[in-house]
């Protein structure tokens, strides 16, 4: 799959975890996800579990490194480079 339909994938799966109040729009894909409001601490359980359900990464080898899922550009590299 190419970047923009991981994109895609990425943004309808944060749209159902994040706060009600703060709309998708109102972040760039260089914000930080909690920091910004969009998603509490909590929801990056969620985010790790869609990552190894929708693009098979294994985070039982490597550990999950919390800057990696920091924002949405984060993510999609850490996909891009599980998919090679």
């Amino acid at each position: 799959m190419d970047t923009q339909s991981n994109r895609e994938q990425l943004i309808r799966f944060l749209a159902t975890i994040k706060r009600p109040d703060l709309p998708m729009e109102s972040i760039t894909d260089d914000d930080g996800l909690i920091k910004s409001g969009l998603i509490d601490s909590l929801a990056m359980l969620e985010i790790i579990a869609f990552l190894e359900s929708r693009f098979a990464i294994d985070f039982s080898e490597t550990g999950v490194d919390p800057v990696e899922l920091e924002s949405i550009h984060k993510i999609l590299d850490l996909i891009d480079r599980h998919s090679k």
